[in-house]
């Protein structure tokens, strides 16, 4: 488990409490913020629970008391949880809302310059163009090929003995990356495993892979017409070697894009969820206001 704590002042009775829930793949994030009736928001906790084989339900609900633990909330004081992802999962929910809208509202609240977002999950990548207010305005994904998913990157650093978090390390330390597949994760593997038979060096590897899964997200972001400041969110947002890569490769393919992260940038499906429950929340109680 993972915890960022943000210290909390005391709250007053025209604020709100709410939570966001995201259900991935491998992993849970929770987030939990204040908003006051002046619309300024404040983040209390961010948590992450990894999955690891365990009942699924029991995951998201320890990791929703933890959170709330963390915040100094009781549950009865948070107006609205949403969830995002694999949200029948969320018992305790009010709402759920589709993940590309809530990485879209999370990447605004982090970055709010960036007018495109590159989800990079577990399992699939999606790239979206977005206005200043977080609307989609277009998306691609990749195919159901693992060759460009944070899986596919787990199971080389299993096979190569690194921690996950050395991965962007040693891929920035690269001095002459090796081309792998990136038609197939079956190919790939097979790649990555002659090339350590080969004495092929771990940093060369990696940014191999790194930049052959930039690749597939620079075509992603063409094809939407993307431009300007692209914010990274999802599982792999904390990569700095994928980071490195996909600002390389593209400018070497003429894209005009900063790619850009944030420290919480993982936690942006579950910000954004927080985000969107704190609004409909809003905009459920006027209207009771209205038909009183």
């Amino acid at each position: 488990m993972t915890t960022t704590i943000i210290p909390s002042r005391t709250r007053s009775v025209e604020e709100q409490v709410t939570a966001g829930v995201d259900v991935g793949s491998s992993a849970v994030k929770i987030a939990v913020l204040r908003t006051t009736s002046g619309g300024e928001t404040e983040v209390l906790t961010l948590l992450t629970e990894r999955i690891r084989r365990r009942e699924l339900r029991k995951v998201v609900n320890d990791g929703y008391q933890a959170a709330l633990g963390a915040a100094g909330v009781l549950a009865d004081e948070v107006c609205y949880v949403a969830s995002t992802g694999e949200g029948e999962l969320v018992d305790f929910r009010r709402g759920h809302f589709y993940g590309m809208t809530t990485h879209a509202r999370g990447a605004i609240f982090l970055m709010p310059e960036v007018r495109a977002v590159l989800d990079v999950g577990a399992l699939h990548a999606r790239a979206m163009r977005i206005d200043e207010r977080s609307r989609v305005l277009s998306y691609r994904m990749t195919g159901q090929c693992a060759s460009g998913s944070g899986q596919f990157l787990e199971n080389v650093a299993r096979y190569l003995g690194i921690a996950l978090e050395d991965i962007g390390p040693l891929s920035c330390r690269a001095s002459n990356p090796q081309v792998v597949s990136s038609i197939c994760a079956v190919l790939a593997e097979t790649d990555v495993i002659n090339m350590v038979s080969r004495g092929i060096t771990t940093p060369d590897i990696l940014k191999g892979i790194h930049l052959s899964m930039a690749g597939r997200y620079t075509k992603l972001l063409r094809a939407i017409g993307v431009h300007g400041p692209v914010a990274i969110t999802g599982g792999l947002s904390a990569d700095t070697g994928l980071a490195q890569a996909l600002q390389e490769k593209s400018r070497e393919d003429g894209l005009d894009v900063e790619i850009r992260t944030h420290p919480n940038s993982i936690y942006a499906g579950a910000l954004g969820a927080a985000l969107w429950g704190a609004y409909r929340h809003r905009m459920l109680a006027r209207q009771m206001e209205v038909s009183a």
